[in-house]
């Protein structure tokens, strides 16, 4: 099981705090760094200002990629609301190039409706946002996959690209794209044609068994292996070495595990959250985003690495 690090910055944090966060990542031996794509705080922070202010995903990604030596680091996800795909693209190769190939990037319809008010960005319905998302895959991936040389056109709906170089180009020979959710028809259909890895994020064992089923049946409808996807899922995490320490690990972050019981939580001590990660490989998920929600506790990265890193 690929276990990754995965933080929500909009909640308060500087490029410091998520470059303490990445180093820790990378010196305890997990498989990734990742964060959210988001311009307000939510909840709490949103209550208290949001200080110290949004960080801009790429931005920071861009930093980290200089800052880091092995980790893999990427978006959960990216809204295509924020970004025009033609520039998405040349952004997403240039930290890719930034980094020497260690990019993923996580795709999305955008679903925060106050942070695109807040900043003067146009915020459609959901079914314009996700054709939107139809349309910047379809176009990210064909620039990265034009040949150097040759040109790249693309006429729809949403966007048009005509007679693009398609550059620059990325380190990897394909930057792994994920996409995921719970719709129950498009994106597992979106996910079929143009993801490297599905994820589900915040949802309990038996949805997740359903909703994978539905991206494995998409797969084998489009004549793709399903096998070829990788599985994923994000999970709020709070690991201590007793009960105090997993009621303080939640105080913290503003959850109890009354309000995690449904799913979407990673909380226990270290035994039961390796059974937890063991419901969740059996149903052929093989990589697991632990939410770190404070990100000043670097002692819970320390547990986590030594509980369930060292028990693989």
């Amino acid at each position: 099981m690929d276990l990754r690090i995965f933080t929500e910055p909009q909640q308060g944090a500087t490029y410091d705090d998520l470059l303490a966060v990445a180093q820790a990542t990378e010196r305890l031996g997990f498989d990734a760094f990742f964060r959210s794509d988001h311009y307000l705080g939510m909840g709490t922070a949103l209550d208290r200002g949001g200080m110290p202010g949004p960080t801009d995903a790429w931005v920071t990604l861009a930093g980290l990629a200089r800052d880091t030596e092995r980790i893999r680091l990427g978006t959960l996800v990216t809204p295509v609301t924020f970004r025009l795909p033609g520039p998405l693209a040349i952004q997403v190769a240039g930290v890719d190039q930034m980094s020497g190939g260690r990019i993923e990037l996580g795709l999305g319809a955008g679903w925060f409706d106050q942070e695109h008010s807040a900043y003067g960005i146009p915020f459609p319905d959901v079914k314009e946002r996700f054709d939107q998302l139809e349309e910047q895959l379809a176009i990210v991936t064909g620039l990265w996959a034009t040949p150097v040389g040759e040109r790249f056109s693309f006429l729809g709906k949403q966007y048009a690209v005509e007679d693009s170089p398609a550059l620059p180009k990325p380190v990897q020979d394909r930057i792994p794209v994920i996409v995921g959710g719970g719709g129950p028809r498009r994106t597992p259909r979106l996910a079929a044609t143009y993801a490297s890895e599905f994820n589900l994020s915040f949802k309990g064992l038996e949805f997740g068994r359903e909703q994978l089923a539905r991206v494995r049946a998409a797969c084998e409808e489009r004549g793709r292996d399903p096998e070829s996807l990788v599985y994923s899922c994000a999970l709020v995490t709070a690991v201590g070495a007793d009960d105090a320490e997993v009621d303080r690990r939640l105080a913290a972050i503003g959850h109890t595990r009354d309000n995690l019981a449904s799913g979407g939580g990673l909380v226990g001590t270290p035994d039961q959250v390796r059974d937890e990660i063991g419901r969740w490989a059996e149903l052929g998920v093989s990589r697991i985003y632990l939410q770190i929600l404070d990100l000043a506790d670097l002692d819970h990265l320390e547990l986590i690495a030594a509980e369930a890193l060292q028990a693989q």
